[in-house]
This record gives structure tokens, sequence and C-alpha cells, in this order.
């Protein structure tokens, strides 16, 4: 786990430190609702202590403390209600959902959970997936919650900047992004600016990481959020990146660069993701503001 934000909210999330005793995590919860939001966690405490999952710590083997970090991002006020929030049940409501899901069944992307009252700048956010697979066969994977205090399409050309680095960028004609500059004007000049941003991030591989490996993994990730977010990393942001690894893939013995090719992938998909969540969300018009999404400024593809 690595945070570059600001202003993090997280719960067991010092367990992580390589130093420290716990190696095996049974969940990561990210929720919306800011600090108070992270109460979806005891739900998912839970529902797995009822599993019996978890570090043992009695005679009996129902006698477990789950290990389930946590994260939030800002988004109170967002849907007219500031009282409207994740809580314990809806913790549960996702593991349950979760647990009872296809493994390899396609992740809901756009305004839905974590997302749902996501913003990126001016332009609605929102959750988005991506993965890659290695020469070497090793699978990494992110999924991100954008919600950041900067902004991810570029005011000069309208291009979302996570999109330059991966070539074959398609440019939004001059009517069009003047049209999207205006709209986003006067959205701006309603809404009340965010006091609080975040984007979440959990990269997951099925390579075989020692926990400084994952802790390593999860700060090469920051970089592409960086790439994606323009500025990044503020003291009203709170980026934090989780990391998993499965250890189902040993790394290949005789490539001295073979964790070099899973850093490097990790901060790639996080990208990705992050273009992804944005391009599935859809606009938001209600009590708590209006946000476009880039799909209705520039169009879909």
């Amino acid at each position: 786990m690595d945070v570059r934000g600001g202003g993090p909210g997280t719960k067991e999330t010092d367990a992580l430190d390589p130093r420290n005793l716990v190696q095996r995590v049974e969940a990561v919860v990210l929720t919306g609702g800011s600090a108070y939001g992270l109460d979806s966690a005891s739900g998912v405490m839970a529902w797995l202590e009822e599993q019996r999952r978890g570090v043992r710590v009695g005679p009996d083997p129902a006698h477990v403390v789950p290990v389930v970090p946590a994260a939030c991002v800002f988004d109170l006020g967002r849907g007219g209600d500031f009282r409207a929030r994740p809580d314990a049940a809806t913790g549960r409501a996702a593991v349950e959902a979760a647990a009872a899901s296809e493994p390899g069944a396609p992740v809901p992307e756009g305004c839905v959970g974590a997302g749902t009252g996501a913003v990126v700048g001016q332009v609605k956010g929102g959750v988005g997936t991506a993965s890659t697979v290695l020469g070497s066969g090793i699978t990494v994977a992110a999924l991100v919650v954008a919600n950041a205090a900067g902004s991810t399409v570029d005011p000069e050309t309208g291009v979302l900047y996570g999109e330059l680095f991966q070539g074959r960028v398609v440019y939004p004609a001059d009517g069009v992004h003047e049209a999207a500059r205006r709209r986003l004007a006067e959205t701006a000049a309603k809404n009340a600016p965010p006091p609080l941003n975040t984007t979440l991030a959990v990269v997951a591989t099925d390579a075989e990481l020692t926990k400084a490996q994952a802790q390593k993994l999860a700060g090469t990730a920051h970089d592409g959020i960086a790439r994606a977010v323009r500025p990044v990393h503020l003291l009203s942001d709170g980026d934090t990146v989780f990391t998993l690894a499965t250890g189902a893939h040993p790394l290949p013995s005789d490539s001295p660069l073979a964790l070099n090719e899973v850093l490097a992938a990790g901060a790639d998909v996080v990208t990705r993701a992050i273009v992804r969540a944005v391009r599935a969300a859809e606009s938001a018009d209600g009590p708590g503001g209006t946000w476009p999404s880039y799909g209705e400024l520039y169009g879909s593809r």
C-alpha cells in the first residue's frame, strides 16, 4: 500500500507495512462517503467472520479477525443529501455480491460502487478497470476509483491525458472542444467546488511477490495516476494504491528484470483504468450539482 495524497482516509493500512506481521488480507474495501463510509468495512468483516476467514486468534476455529484494509473517496453531498453514505449493511451487501459472482465475470464500470459520486476536475468520474498479460504469462490488473481534484482532460485539446501515452490519439474537432469548454464553464459556475477528492486503486497480480515487492508495485502504480491526472497528489487528494499478489506465478528466475516488467505494467494498467473510468461514467445532474460526462462533452467511442 502506498499513499501519495495529502488527505487520505484509510483503515487497517498500518498492518500492510512490510515490517509488520500480517501476510494476507481477506478483502480490500474502496468506498465513498469519506471517513463515514469506512464503516462499510465492518460489514465485510462481519461476513468474513461468519465464514471463519481471518487471522486465527484463539483455540476455536471461529476465533478469527479478518484483515480488511479500506480507503475512501470524498463525495459527501454530491447526491444532494450529506448524510447519504455507505454503512456496514452496504459493505455486507457488496461482499455477498462479490462472493456470489462468477470468477472472471466482467466488473461493472462507471458510476457504480465507490464511483457513484466520483468527480474528476469538473467531469464525472467513476470506476474503471484494465489488465495485461506479460510475456512471462504473469497477469497484472487494476481497478480504480477516479475522483481527483486535478483533471483528466487536456484543457487545450480535450484529449484525455491518459490516452496520450497509449498513442493513436484522436483529437476532438475544434468546434466540439469549444462547446465542451463552454459547457464546463457553465456547470463550474453553478457547482460548489469540492473541498476534498481522492483517486483509489487496487493493483492485483498473480505473480509471487514479497510484501516489500508488493509495496514497491503500489508505489510505481502511482506513476499511472500521474500520467492520467494533472495536477496529482495534492493536499486535498487522498491518493492511495493497494497491491494484491496471489503468488500463483513465480517470477522467472532467469530474468533479472522480471520484477521491473511487473512494476511498469502496474503503472500502465492504472492509467488505462482511469481512462476507462472517465469514458464509462455517465453525466449526473441533481440537487448536489451538475457534472457532465466526457462522453456527453466529446462523444463516446
